[in-house]
């Protein structure tokens, strides 16, 4: 467990038992496993049959960890606010990528689980909780090849310009509608999901203000995947585009329209920047505690590199950073856990700071690990490749801090 002092007195005997099962799983289950994961050469080799990736998976979903964000009257765990950051917190100390594997795996059906359309959960969020072997995955498909973090902007005037309307086009024809058009290579779960939670664009004069959202089944005709993508950090994560030609999908598929559009994607993205607010001050707090126990065991001028001064600061440093992400991610999830409209600027804070911290601190912690830190196959070097990724994952730092800046002008001037 932590090997330093929360600043939290709030834990409850229920979060304390949920922190105890997921830390548990993630040290001894997800860690080794995405280790192994990590050192394979061709990412579409990490979802090969016999692969530990599928048996890592299997085993969370028999913890039922993949209906985290499904609410409990529909069978999931419905884990809100300090219980969900406290989850994501630990999966994200024993790997970002398989954290977010799992959360996205759930993504799709917690939506749909919204719309309280009874047809829709028996036929799709039902058969998601049920399942044991990881035999039904979901990803979330919204970024196309022309199309990244623009997506990611209510409220700015380029969100409704025409000239960034969406790639990937639903047309209705009768009761149907029917799908074109290609998502980019950076699918999280793109290359193993079984559903979809589909943006499309329904209106382009609208620009991004004109999309719905759509759940699909990736099994019908029309429907294509590339392989992997071979990336630089997050390697067991996968990531693979989704090509839709000419696929039929009927009416009641489009859970959402222009009309709700906006709102949804706000409330989707106050989720999913807190969501990764908490998995990277997990990241955050691996490196310091990999940093606090080599400087008490590597030996140098004659004695302990802790009880070096320089060394000394760079751990202060990094303990209070991973302190400050942990105080910014929990408050934002809970406030907007039970705030509506939420308060996307501070879920964008989360992000933006606890990913740009985390960087900082494994940046930090494989300085001090010195030529050991660069070696590959060590867990310092791989959360400093898994940290740098997610500066620019769902959601590039750049673009997300304007849209939190537009937020909170307009909130002021209001």
């Amino acid at each position: 467990m932590p090997t330093y002092r929360e600043l939290d007195l709030t834990l409850t005997q229920e979060h304390e038992s949920l922190k105890e099962t997921v830390h548990t799983f993630a040290k001894d289950v997800v860690r080794p496993s995405v280790l192994a994961l990590d050192q394979i050469a061709n990412p579409n080799d990490v979802i090969r049959p016999n692969s530990v990736f599928w048996s890592t998976l299997h085993l969370a979903y028999q913890q039922r960890f993949h209906t985290a964000l499904v609410p409990a009257e529909c069978g999931g765990l419905g884990l809100k606010g300090l219980s969900m950051h406290i989850a994501l917190e630990e999966l994200g100390w024993g790997s970002a990528d398989f954290a977010i594997t799992v959360a996205i795996s759930g993504f799709p059906f917690a939506l749909v689980a919204a719309t309280a359309n009874a047809e829709l959960i028996e036929e799709f969020v039902t058969p998601f909780v049920k399942d044991n072997s990881a035999s039904i995955i979901g990803c979330w498909a919204i970024t196309e090849p022309n199309h990244g973090s623009d997506h990611f902007m209510p409220g700015t005037p380029q969100f409704s310009s025409s000239a960034i309307a969406g790639d990937v086009v639903a047309e209705k024809e009768g009761s149907d509608y029917i799908i074109n058009g290609q998502k980019s290579s950076w699918i999280s779960n793109g290359t193993i999901a079984t559903h979809a939670l589909l943006y499309l664009a329904l209106d382009k004069s609208q620009g991004m203000a004109g999309n719905g959202i759509a759940i699909v089944p990736l099994n019908l005709p029309g429907v294509a995947k590339e392989k992997a993508l071979d990336k630089l950090g997050q390697r067991g994560l996968n990531q693979g585009g989704i090509s839709f030609t000419n696929v039929r999908i009927p009416q009641r598929y489009m859970i959402v329209g222009p009309e709700g559009y906006e709102q949804m994607l706000r409330l989707t993205l106050s989720l999913t920047n807190a969501a990764m607010g908490a998995v990277f001050t997990g990241v955050a707090r691996a490196a310091y505690e990999e940093a606090l126990a080599y400087t008490r065991s590597r030996v140098q001028g004659g004695k302990p590199i802790c009880e070096h001064q320089l060394v000394q600061r760079h751990l202060f440093d990094m303990y209070t950073k991973v302190q400050n992400c942990r105080l910014l991610s929990r408050s934002a999830m809970a406030y907007n856990d039970g705030t509506r409209p939420p308060a996307l600027e501070q879920s964008i804070a989360a992000k933006v700071y606890c990913t740009q911290a985390a960087y900082e601190v494994a940046d930090t912690a494989l300085q001090l690990f010195g030529a050991r830190g660069l070696c590959k196959g060590t867990l310092i070097e791989k959360l400093y490749r898994d940290a740098r990724a997610s500066l620019i994952e769902d959601g590039s730092n750049d673009v997300l801090a304007l849209v939190g800046a537009n937020d909170i002008l307009k909130s002021e001037k209001s």
